[in-house]
């Protein structure tokens, strides 16, 4: 079995369930930890009670946007590795997105292999 990402906790956040199990599927099958919200209020919660080093963000989301999460989590002592995912292609997004801290910014469709790649050269950083 793979291991790229081995023992790394990963929380996934993506109102699309189809979009969510196929991310988790192909983040376990690298060995990681996957914790999964549907909403931004649920990523939150999950993010506080179980504080995974990496977040999968989409930027739309229901009951709070992905950059109202972003806001909540920079302002944590050790904010987590944050890559948004999207289908808007607009740079004003992105733009904002890096200023709130994001890692990676990511436009969907995202192939599996680039999410993974990109996660595990994040996750070796120091």
């Amino acid at each position: 079995m793979s291991s790229r990402l081995a023992n790394l906790s990963i929380l996934v956040v993506d109102d699309d369930e189809d979009i969510r199990a196929g991310m988790t599927l192909a983040l376990r099958s690298e060995g990681a930890d996957v914790i999964q919200a549907a909403d931004g209020n649920e990523a939150v919660a999950l993010w506080r009670s179980h504080e995974p080093p990496v977040i999968v963000l989409d930027m739309m989301l229901p009951k709070r946007s992905g950059f109202l999460v972003l806001e909540e989590l920079r302002e944590t002592a050790t904010p987590p590795i944050v890559v948004m995912v999207t289908a808007n292609e607009g740079r004003r997004h992105e733009q904002y997105a890096r200023t709130l801290g994001v890692h990676a910014y990511l436009t969907k469709p995202i192939p599996l292999e680039s999410l993974i790649s990109v996660i595990e050269r994040l996750a070796a950083s120091p």
